[in-house]
């Protein structure tokens, strides 16, 4: 299900940063993007640009896009960011998120026109270049990009009215091995 927006004010000035944030994504190296590691669920085609992962900050990554750092910063309860690529043709399928602490925001920096969207439950809406979606994770949900341009999004996890960081969920075994990698700077 998708969430209604208004009780989380720090959104809007996330999406007026919008375009400095879509600036310092463009600017990064094309190798940056590593593939997700779940790759179960979309085979190709989905690579992400860490930015903080599960509470561990990427000063490194962070370091490189001050603005979109500074931006984050703003967001209360955040635990996850990173930068969301879609090639062409690509489709994640039917999921459902394990967080239940969290609500995922996409804020929408490239997107292509025509057939580019996501489904959460029985609702589909496509991105809008400088707003954001905000849905629950643990839903049903999947993406697709089958324009013939490439479709980016900052994606990011803040905690849901209620939780703290004390009741971070545990990991997927996959997940937690590919942080645990990150850690050691493999």
């Amino acid at each position: 299900m998708f969430v209604d927006q208004t009780p989380f004010p720090f959104l809007k000035d996330l999406c007026g940063a919008w375009q400095a944030i879509r600036a310092e994504c463009a600017a990064l190296p094309g190798d940056a993007f590593e593939p997700w590691v779940q790759r179960e669920m979309y085979g190709q085609g989905w690579s992400t640009y860490g930015l903080v992962a599960f509470g561990t900050r990427i000063e490194e990554a962070l370091a490189a896009c001050p603005h979109t750092a500074a931006a984050l910063a703003r967001v209360p309860g955040l635990t996850t960011a990173a930068f969301s690529r879609l090639v062409p043709g690509t489709h994640i399928r039917p999921h459902e998120g394990w967080v239940t602490t969290v609500y995922r925001a996409h804020l929408g920096l490239v997107v292509p026109p025509g057939e580019c969207a996501l489904r959460v439950g029985g609702q589909t809406r496509a991105w809008t270049e400088g707003e954001t979606l905000v849905f629950d994770d643990t839903a049903e949900h999947e993406a697709w990009n089958y324009t013939e341009a490439v479709r980016i999004v900052l994606l990011f996890d803040f905690l849901r009215p209620g939780h703290t960081l004390d009741e971070m969920d545990e990991l997927p075994p996959e997940v937690a091995a590919a942080l645990h990698r990150r850690r050691k700077g493999q």
